[in-house]
């Protein structure tokens, strides 16, 4: 089936193992990166087809497969008849509104994972969904964007001949999960920032931006709960398969990985409750100014009310009104117009009402 679509709701009718991207389309074309790597030598070079990966698997070294970009459909058939993948897999690869699992299929070990893209000074946090397959001596990453984000990786396998290049392909997927993990450390740093700042504008002059703030703040850590909080059972299921993949000594450090989720997740959970505060004191800072503004008309209307009831009495047009004909009856209204707001203003300050 070719094209993409938009929700996993369009595949109803499908059956199962029905290979078509669901989802947005972030990169129109698919793109290969090959690096197989023993000990002694690396080799790093692009390719255009799944066929071009056969010659590898008679060699004794490691084969990392980068794949950017998933709309490229016949590739994931390819991939399927040729290293026997099973057509459930490949669809939840193409399918990127996938939930953070592990799979262990005895021949391969399949993890879905969400890898974020953060932009500090606006806040904005995009997610694409990362999808490992780990066999003996293959480890295929797939991606929805062509972007650096596993950069630190190949980085360090390009430039040591120590640990990275001598483990397996286990080790290999453990640093994958441990560099997509350790991105949402960053979201922390972020996090700090804009918190900090909605709080100081939220003191000093809440507005109705402060509240699209707080909105969009909640909305962002919400996503992010979502995306972290599977995470720990993902690698709670790793650390308590018996697949021959992993090796004992590699678990140590997908244990340190698991410790890292878990001090995201907690952080993202007291955020969480800090944006819900900024909310209730926006609603509090709100309600007070309200408060303020009412007070002073208050005042204002406590003032006026005994002169607007003099001058009703002396706006009456009845004949006989002896005060009329007094000559100093206009001073003298005037002197009490004058009189009864000081001494109402005098008498709210003693109250403290001003």
């Amino acid at each position: 089936m070719s094209g993409s679509l938009q929700s996993a709701s369009e595949k109803s009718g499908l059956p199962p193992g029905s290979l078509v991207h669901v989802g947005e389309v972030l990169e129109e074309e698919t793109h290969i990166t090959l690096l197989d790597y023993n000990r002694d030598a690396i080799e790093e070079r692009q390719i255009s087809s799944i066929e071009e990966l056969l010659p590898y698997r008679a060699r004794q070294s490691i084969t990392w497969v980068i794949v950017e970009g998933l709309r490229n459909v016949a590739l994931f058939e390819q991939l399927g008849q040729y290293f026997d993948i099973h057509p459930l897999v490949l669809e939840d690869i193409l399918n990127t509104h996938q939930r953070p699992k592990f799979e262990d299929h005895e021949s391969y070990l399949f993890f879905v994972l969400k890898g974020v893209l953060i932009e500090r000074e606006e806040f904005s946090i995009d997610f694409q969904q990362v999808s490992i397959i780990t066999s003996n001596k293959f480890v295929f990453t797939f991606k929805e964007r062509l972007d650096d984000t596993l950069e630190p990786v190949k980085h360090r396998i390009r430039n040591s001949k120590g640990q990275p290049r001598s483990q397996g392909a286990d080790y290999l997927t453990y640093m994958i999960i441990d560099t997509v993990v350790d991105e949402y450390f960053s979201i922390q740093d972020a996090l700090d920032d804009h918190v900090d700042t909605t709080e100081e504008e939220l003191l000093a002059n809440p507005s109705s931006r402060t509240l699209a703030t707080i909105q969009k703040l909640k909305r962002q850590v919400n996503n992010i709960r979502r995306s972290i909080s599977p995470l720990r059972e993902v690698l709670n299921a790793l650390l308590r398969s018996d697949t021959e993949l992993l090796q004992k000594k590699t678990l140590l450090y997908f244990r340190d990985v698991h410790d890292h989720v878990l001090r995201v997740y907690e952080s993202i959970e007291t955020y969480r409750e800090m944006v819900s505060s900024l909310l209730d004191i926006y609603i509090s800072s709100v309600s007070n100014k309200m408060n303020e503004v009412m007070k002073v008309l208050t005042i204002f209307a406590s003032i006026f009310i005994p002169l607007t009831f003099l001058a009703g009495i002396y706006g009456m047009n009845f004949q006989y009104m002896p005060e009329l004909k007094m000559k100093w009856a206009y001073p003298a209204l005037w002197v009490v117009f004058i009189v009864i707001p000081v001494v109402l203003l005098a008498y709210f300050k003693k109250k403290k009402w001003l």
